[in-house]
């Protein structure tokens, strides 16, 4: 399979994708021991998406490090970088930016499936379910109810490591569109730290993957 690509994204997002597991050789000794012990398929994915990670930022020109994470989890990045890791079944991926080229970026995969009944409208607003319907109407080829839900991923990904503060699936709305793009409001005060920003999403679907990128 060809690597997954999301054409909405400029080009000074680095994007690498991989349906296949690196082995533990990839990886840093201190990468290692955060994953001894755990079962392999968790292992495997924390693994790979940092194989991902160093390859995208290869391609930056950025030495390559060790990528821990912070006690909240989130991906600790050389200085000047922007970066954001996914992976769900059978897929694995890292996004990467200079921050002078891109202040906040998220990235995430979904198998390309509805979700279970009843979690769509958990996580939609009353607005946003609406136009999930007419886009299913339109194009029922799409599981539009899990885009969505990829792409309010995507959003907590690019807010909390600038905000450090949580954001509910409610207090965004995310308007999805059949270009591959789309465009979101936040519903709730907006921190200092982004109140400024410029968003942007992207979305694509391929191979049984959904992947949605947000950035500012």
């Amino acid at each position: 399979m060809v690597p997954m690509t999301i054409p909405g994204l400029p080009t000074s997002i680095v994007l690498v994708t991989t349906r296949t597991d690196a082995p533990d050789t990839s990886a840093w000794p201190a990468e290692l021991a955060v994953v001894d012990g755990l079962p392999e398929p968790r292992r495997a994915e924390y693994i790979t998406v940092r194989d991902c990670a160093r390859q995208a930022l290869a391609r930056l020109g950025v030495p390559p490090v060790a990528i821990l994470g912070d006690p909240k989890g989130a991906p600790i990045w050389p200085d000047g970088i922007v970066g954001s890791l996914t992976h769900c079944r059978g897929f694995r991926g890292a996004a990467v930016a200079r921050a002078g080229d891109v202040t906040v970026l998220g990235i995430d995969a979904e198998p390309e499936e509805s979700l279970p009944p009843g979690i769509g409208q958990r996580i939609a607003t009353d607005a946003e379910w609406s136009r999930i319907e007419l886009l299913t109407r339109q194009d029922a080829s799409v599981p539009w109810d899990h885009l969505l839900f990829s792409a309010k991923e995507s959003v907590y990904k690019a807010w909390f490591p600038t905000t450090r503060v949580g954001l509910d699936f409610l207090a965004v709305d995310i308007t999805l569109q059949t270009d591959g793009r789309g465009e979101l409001v936040f519903l709730c005060p907006l921190p200092a730290e982004v109140a400024q920003l410029d968003w942007h999403l992207a979305w694509e679907a391929q191979d049984g993957i959904l992947a949605t990128a947000v950035w500012a």
